[in-house]
This record gives structure tokens, sequence and C-alpha cells, in this order.
């Protein structure tokens, strides 16, 4: 075959493909196999063929994009004068292209690199650093300069105590600025010494009012917003929050401060894990508590029993664990540095948030006694045993994960019940919000409580209409006893189904034997301490005849105080000794 008829015959061959690639844009863009045969001058038959034998019906929508993107390309790339609307066509025409390639690889089975190829250097390079919440020097001095400002005396002796001995320990009155002067202690030993500072406490939700405190006295102080659950300093420090259920609290190291030491299942176990996080010298021990009673694990600690355990007698070492000898702090033989802070003390040191004689008038003796005096209750005379109470408090930070306290609906739809104590002359009134089990034999879990003061009938109906709006309440049970019939009559206004108690001895009876009954079985489950105390202040009582047992709260015959216990138990009645709900009930309801 000579050249010429070579090149005809290539030349054939191309303008036959460019004919077919022309019929086949034009079939993909709507046209039909008449209307092809017509504008392209072949055969229908001819142009039929093409398509049954290229599949042009089977083309994904992709390939037909391509095909058009492509042909109109090459169409624009072999004229030999070229527009500049040409030029912009072209390059447009190539991103495009570009763009179909890769589609067509990840279809293929390749990653999300191929549609976006920057996502590889995504991981290259060196990262960013934790943002390390920054603080100027400015900034630093004037956090620094600011930390004892507005601290009361017994406070300042805190910090001088801390400067000299490896481990405080401090028995002290509630609401006095422990837990508010220690975190701020802590801060600014972080920003001095860059040492870390770990916290504990009975509750996680605890744990993090010393975040609370830091960020806003921070924020306050000197403009500065901390960030992250831990917070980290600039110069590495961190400042740890960590509840007592914590099973990584071995991992860390720093200054340790352990709140609410008395309230903590477990005590001496924890104890171990905590105090090993403060072994090095450098760091220090800080631990701090209200009172409970003697049967606390942490009472050894504290009076000297612990390291006197397993010691030989030449060794062991006597602690004078009396307010007298410990008012004023005191270094004692186990090497502890030992005060004891009650609301008097505080008082004499400065602390002018109080007025006692009105917390003694709202309190019963007992309260008054352990939550502000620092006296141990008397777990012997009260029925409910702290040690039982202690099992049946949780961390519900951690552990009630469907409950969110600040959501507009806490508990979304699910059931709940509300129990109220009224308010009578010198009491505080108490609400308490119970979840009932969803299943037969389940925890009753105390959700929220809640004490009011100085407030009318209508007014405490008030507070109750308030919580029906943000709970799904299907029970509500009140004492109406005496005067607490007016809040009974308002709240059955707008709560029909509304249940009023009136208090006897069998009433009162049922009461407590069905709740410690749950209580002994860990099936009330709680968070916070005012729970416990509430329930130990309820004791054994011989009636006037002598004839009969009744329990009553300290200081009152008709159980005005104990009141978030009673108002709990007002929610139970209807829990049978077998773990059912009782069919029936024996109790005297007054409707």
């Amino acid at each position: 075959m000579t050249e010429l008829a070579k090149n005809s015959e290539n030349l054939t061959a191309l303008i036959n493909i460019n004919t077919q690639r022309e019929a086949q844009q034009k079939y993909w863009a709507g046209y039909s196999l008449t209307e092809i045969s017509r504008l392209l001058n072949i055969p229908v038959s001819t142009i039929a063929s093409w398509k049954k034998r290229q599949k042009w019906d089977e083309a994904s929508i992709f390939e037909r994009v391509s095909g058009s993107l492509e042909s109109r390309y090459i169409l624009l790339l072999q004229k030999d004068v070229k527009t500049g609307s040409d030029l912009k066509e072209l390059d447009f025409l190539m991103r495009q292209m570009k763009d179909a390639a890769r589609i067509q690889k990840y279809n293929s089975g390749g990653n999300e690199a191929d549609l976006n190829p920057k996502i590889r250097n995504r991981n290259k390079g060196e990262r960013k650093p934790a943002d390390k919440n920054p603080i100027s020097p400015e900034q630093e001095e004037l956090l620094i300069n600011g930390f004892m400002q507005g601290m009361f005396q017994y406070q300042r002796h805190w910090y001088q105590a801390g400067e000299i001995h490896r481990i405080r320990n401090i028995l002290k009155s509630r609401q006095i600025g422990a837990t508010y002067y220690f975190a701020h202690e802590a801060f600014i030993d972080a920003l001095k010494t860059g040492r870390n500072q770990i916290f504990l406490s009975a509750s996680k939700k605890q744990a993090l009012m010393f975040r609370s405190y830091i960020t806003q006295y921070a924020r306050k102080t000197a403009d500065v917003e901390l960030k992250g659950e831990t917070i980290l300093l600039p110069n590495g420090a961190e400042l740890i929050f960590l509840g007592t259920n914590s099973a990584t609290a071995q991992s860390y190291h720093g200054n340790l401060y352990f709140d609410e030491i008395f309230w903590v299942p477990k005590f001496d176990e924890m104890r171990k894990v905590a105090s090993a996080m403060a072994s090095q010298k450098q760091y220090r021990q800080t631990y701090f508590s209200t009172p409970t009673t003697t049967a606390s694990a942490a009472y050894e600690f504290w009076s000297g029993k612990a390291f006197n355990r397993d010691r030989p007698e030449n060794e062991r070492v006597e602690i004078d664990i009396s307010h007298e000898n410990l008012k004023g702090g005191k270094f004692c033989a186990d090497r502890q540095w030992r005060q004891i802070v009650n609301i008097y003390d505080a008082e004499q040191g400065g602390c002018n948030l109080f007025d006692i004689e009105q917390l003694k008038f709202e309190n019963s003796s007992a309260e008054f006694e352990q939550l502000y005096m620092c006296q141990f209750a008397d777990d012997d005379s009260s029925i409910f045993k702290f040690d039982d109470l202690q099992r049946c408090a949780v961390d519900s930070y951690e552990e009630w994960k469907d409950f969110k306290p600040f959501y507009a609906r806490p508990f979304g739809n699910r059931e709940v019940w509300i129990g109220y104590d009224p308010a009578f002359t010198g009491d505080k009134a108490a609400l308490v919000i119970v979840a009932p089990p969803r299943v037969e034999g389940g925890e009753y879990r105390v959700l929220h409580y809640d004490t009011f003061h100085g407030l009318d009938y209508q007014q405490q109906a008030d507070k109750i209409r308030h919580y029906t709006q943000s709970y799904n309440v299907t029970k509500i049970t009140i004492d109406r006893t005496g005067m607490g019939d007016g809040v009974f009559q308002n709240v059955k206004r707008f709560f029909p189904r509304a249940v009023g108690l009136t208090y006897n001895v069998d009433l009162k009876n049922e009461m407590v034997m069905k709740t410690l009954n749950l209580i002994q079985k860990g099936r009330l489950k709680f968070d916070g301490k005012e729970i416990a105390v509430s329930f130990m202040t309820i004791k054994k009582q011989s009636t006037r005849s002598g004839r009969q047992i009744t329990y009553v709260s300290d200081r009152s015959a008709d159980a005005s105080h104990g009141d978030i216990a009673w108002a709990i138990m007002s929610c139970l009645l209807n829990e049978s000794y077998s773990g059912t709900k009782a069919t029936r009930t024996i109790i005297p309801f007054d409707y």
C-alpha cells in the first residue's frame, strides 16, 4: 500500500471516529436517531449499529459528561486562531475534566483524598501545640497580687500553715469559704511554681466547684478566660478536677486538695491512691471537710487512729482532737497540721456572712451542731445509719447520664414524683423530686431537692407549680398536718390528684420502715450530703403514753425537722416491702 493510500485510510478512520463521537454526543444530548441521521447525513441503520455496539444507553452520567467535556475541549484545541473566550473556556474545561477524573477514581474505590488532595497534607508538618490558656506577665502579676484580698484571718492562717507543713487536715463549719480559698491558693501556687494541682471531692460536681471559683477569679481579676475541664497554664502546670470514683487518679501528680473527706465512701482506700499523687517532697496534701459520724472511715485518719494502726506500742501517738486544743491549729505527733474552725471561730476571724441566731432557729440542734459546730453526729441514736446512707450516695454528674439539671426539661418526659414538707414556724420547707424505678425492684433516685424560708401558703404552692412545668410530675404528696393544709389546698387547685398526709404514729412508722428497707437494700440513690444529714436526725422515741414507738426529728414531736428526709419518705409510700408497688395501702391518706 502506498503512503498516500495509508494516509487516506487513517484520515477516513479518524473522520469515522469523530463522526461516531459526534453522533454519540448528540444522542446523549437528547436527539433522536432520525434527527442525528439528518444532521450528519448518515444512515439511521449505521447510527443504530453504533448505539448498540458501543452501549450508549448503558453509559453512566459520569461517562456522558466526561465525553462531552472532552469533545468540546478537542474542538476548541483544534482551532488555529483562538479568541480570549476560547482560552477561558479551555481552562474551564480542563478543570472540569480534572474534577471528573477525581470523582471517577473515588467511585472506583478511592478515598476522600482523591476528591480533596489538600487532605493529604492535613497531618504533615508540626502540629500546633495545645492552647495553654495564655496569661501575660501583667495579668499574672494582677492574679498573684490579688490573691489575699478579701480573705478572712483563718484563711490567711491556712496559707501560713501550708508554707510550713506538708499535710493540713481541717475540720470546718459549712459555708465558711474553704473550697473558695483553697481553689485560689492552688491556682496561685500553680502560677508561681508550675506545680500541678489536683482537686478531689465526694463527687465530680463538687470537685468542679474548685474550677468554677478559679475561672471566676481569673476573669474578674485579670480578664483571663481559662478553658478546658483540665486547665493547662502557660508554664505547663495543670489544674485537674476529679471525683472520687475516678479510676485514673493514680496517673497524676501534684499538690492534693481533698474536699469533704468524711462524706467519701471507702475513704481509706481512696486516700491511698490520692496521697500517692503527692508522694514527692515538693508536693503538699490538704484535707478538709464538715463532719459526719465517728463511724466514717475518714474519722480514723482525722483522729490519728489510722496512724497508730499496725504500729508497735512504742511508736504510737496520742492526739488531742478537741476543739479547745485545735482551735488555733496545731502540728500533731503524726506530722499533720490540724485545725477545727466552727462558725463562731469563723465569725471571730472576720467572717460576717452569717446570722448565727437565725441558723440556730432554722436548723435542729443536731443539724446545727454537726453542720456548723464541727460535732460528729450520734450515729447510734439515729434510725438511719451513716454507713447505709453512704452506700446510697452517688455522683450524679458521672452516673446519671439521663438527667440534665440545666436543661429546660431536665428529665425529658420521664415520670417523676414530688414530695413536699411545708414550712412551720422556725422550720424550712423542703421539696424533693424523685424518679421512680422503671423496672420492678429498681432504684428510686432523688433527682433534686430544694428548701425555702419565709414563704406563705400561696408562695409555697407556686414553688411546687414551678417544678410541674419542667418535669412530668405524676404524683404530688404533701404533709397537710396542721398549718400544712393551706399549702395542700392551694396545690390541689392546679394539681387535683395531689395527696395530703395527716401525720400520726402509724403513718410515720410506715414511712420510716419502708424507707429504711429501701436504704438498707441500696435502692434509694441521692447526691448531696444534706440528704444524709437530714436522715440522720430522725430518731426513735416513745409516745407520751409509753405504749408505742414513733420516729421524730430532733426538737420536734411533729417531725417538722429532718424536712428533706420526710419529703423523700412521703414519695415512697406506695413501695411495698417486696419491692413492687403496693396494690393497696394501709396508710391513712387524707384527701
